[in-house]
């Protein structure tokens, strides 16, 4: 089995930011050679996270206003007292979840019909990164 790694940095310019990285993706793939398998993409960050769903903006905004719901920003989390204000990150990343594996198929990721790998950032303005592993033949 071979393997093939490689980073994504981002640095967005909001807070909360909703990135759809499939074609990078797709890039770090076919410079893999690896033809079948899986790839991992996994943000390395606890207030960021990866997932795979539909590329449309009303689902996007869905999405962004259904995390703000269960996990809204509140100046009164305990983690605040660390002298951090980004408890809110830290809890809609865990209902994102910070990594996805997708098959791979004949050098190509084995989607359904409207699947797209978004990056998903919830306390931003600052450096992070993506860690994308490809693994298989």
């Amino acid at each position: 089995m071979k393997n093939f790694t490689e980073y994504l940095w981002f640095n967005t310019k909001n807070q909360r930011d909703y990135i759809n990285i499939t074609p990078e993706i797709e890039r770090i793939l076919h410079k893999s050679g690896i033809k079948d398998g899986m790839i991992l993409i996994s943000a390395m960050h606890i207030t960021a996270g990866v997932y795979v769903n539909d590329a449309e903006s009303g689902l996007i905004q869905d999405i962004d206003e259904w995390l703000e719901k269960l996990a809204p920003f509140n100046a009164h989390y305990k983690h605040h007292r660390t002298g951090e204000d980004n408890g809110d990150a830290h809890l809609k990343s865990l209902l994102i979840h910070h990594e996805v594996i997708v098959p791979v198929t004949e050098a190509k990721l084995d989607f359904g019909p409207w699947q797209q790998i978004y990056y998903a950032e919830f306390d931003g303005q600052r450096k992070k990164r993506v860690i994308v592993k490809v693994m298989g033949e």
